[in-house]
């Protein structure tokens, strides 16, 4: 897809998704099919030009990560994991369960970041939902650590399990009510693992941590060794980051640390770019509004940092899903309904766009979701479910579609759009795929469909 097809691009199909209310994770195609995943727990592949099923699994929980699909013989491999810590391998052709495996036994648990393939591993990022589980009186707050688990593709065999807290929780005292309190917790890994070939790292960004005192790897970029997990280095962006649901009301529940921190996670993955010249730069957007510029050849020594937000100390939420960069620029949406561009090179903001939500939907502002690149564009989707195409050049806005309305899909399924959230637009075989639905946070709107949209030919 070139830039000059941009605005006119007309929907060309769309799928409905049954019984869902948020189309889960990001699309993925390969050879010509698209497959995509929603909170019900099955998966699709659907043929890519038609939006027709070639087949449907259903997983043990909702499935939020895209699937990461391997050339293997005799068929390729679709690995994906599920809301109850479970990953699963896949006949990508026929859809049949190849092999199941479970990664974390704590039972908050959760895979959502996209299982990473390279070579004969799958590196499988591990968060949880303990932060949310803690609101409960009588929880017993916390024991959940983060984790990345490296697993043998062929097989599913564990291979290594490297910690993001190294230290074991155990009981430190009791709630008022008599429960239990332990720790450290914390430390979720969100996002897929960047590989590094060159330096044979994988890099994660991590989350806050659950309990007092924070541990040292928690809203930190990490260096993991692709064949052993070794902690190559560690760079934390925020000293102090304990917090879990019930922190924000005007009593915090008791499960809530004392001196909570700002909920600054590493949302989404970093991005390895080369530069001219041969220096790498691995950037990352953090929840606080900051972006990092981190050396990987200097044990993450960072190079600069950009706020895109005046207030980076306060709560997070600023920058959330995945950017997107081509080879000047890194592109990022933002939760005041904004997109904006960063040059890699020096971190000067390059330029800012404001994008006002629908009319209506003042409630459901903001440009959280994963954004996307083509060479002169960058889409964003909105939490309001307007899909915006902007010029990578300078941010005018050149094309937008409204996808909150109902639409005649090519299943036959009753489908409505919503909020654009934690899966974003994808572009491949000149096609523009969109999942329309997500219900996690800031009252979003559900939605059952995927979009796909084309241009005629130049």
């Amino acid at each position: 897809m070139t830039a000059s097809q941009v605005a006119h691009l007309k929907l060309k199909w769309a799928f409905g998704v049954p019984g869902a209310k948020e189309v889960y994770g990001e699309p993925v195609v390969v050879a010509g099919r698209v497959f995509v995943s929603a909170d019900t727990g099955v998966v699709y592949s659907l043929n890519a030009d038609t939006g027709c099923v070639y087949w449907t699994f259903q997983a043990e929980a909702g499935v939020r990560n895209a699937l990461s699909i391997r050339s293997a013989k005799p068929s390729a491999v679709a690995y994906f994991g599920d809301l109850k810590a479970n990953v699963y391998a896949l006949d990508a052709t026929k859809g049949t369960l190849l092999w199941k495996v479970h990664v974390n036994e704590h039972p908050t648990a959760r895979i959502t970041g996209a299982p990473k393939v390279y070579e004969d591993r799958i590196y499988v990022p591990v968060a949880s939902s303990e932060e949310g589980a803690s609101s409960r009186a009588d929880y017993p707050c916390c024991s959940f650590r983060g984790s990345v688990v490296a697993l043998d593709a062929a097989s599913g065999k564990q291979l290594w399990k490297t910690w993001i807290i190294t230290d074991v929780p155990k009981v430190v005292g009791k709630n008022a009510n008599g429960v239990s309190r332990w720790a450290p917790a914390g430390g979720g890994v969100w996002n897929s693992p960047t590989i590094d070939p060159k330096r044979h790292a994988l890099y994660v960004g991590t989350g806050d941590a659950y309990t007092t005192p924070a541990a040292k790897n928690t809203d930190a970029i990490m260096a993991l060794d692709l064949d052993s997990g070794k902690v190559l280095w560690s760079v934390q962006a925020t000293e102090n980051d304990a917090w879990v649901v019930g922190c924000m009301s005007a009593k915090p529940l008791e499960n809530c640390p004392k001196d909570f921190g700002p909920d600054q996670d590493f949302g989404s993955p970093p991005i390895l770019r080369d530069l001219p010249g041969g220096r790498t730069l691995l950037i990352a957007g953090q929840k606080s509004g900051n972006v990092w510029a981190y050396d990987p050849d200097q044990r993450g020594a960072v190079v600069w940092r950009t706020a895109l937000t005046n207030n980076t100390k306060e709560f997070g939420g600023k920058i959330v899903w995945g950017a997107a960069a081509d080879d000047r620029n890194a592109y990022f949406g933002l939760e005041a309904g904004a997109v904006a561009a960063v040059d890699i090179a020096n971190g000067e903001r390059r330029w800012m766009t404001p994008l006002a939500a629908a009319e209506g939907r003042a409630d459901h502002a903001g440009h959280e979701g994963p954004v996307t690149a083509i060479p002169g564009i960058v889409f964003s989707g909105g939490f309001d479910g307007v899909l915006s195409a902007l010029s990578a050049s300078d941010g005018k806005v050149v094309w937008q579609f409204d996808t909150v309305r109902e639409f005649q899909t090519v299943n036959g399924v009753a489908a409505k759009g919503g909020s654009i959230g934690s899966a974003g637009p994808v572009v491949a075989g000149g096609t523009l795929f969109v999942p329309s639905g997500y219900v996690g946070v800031k009252r979003s709107l559900p939605g059952n469909v995927l979009l796909a949209f084309t241009s005629p030919a130049e």
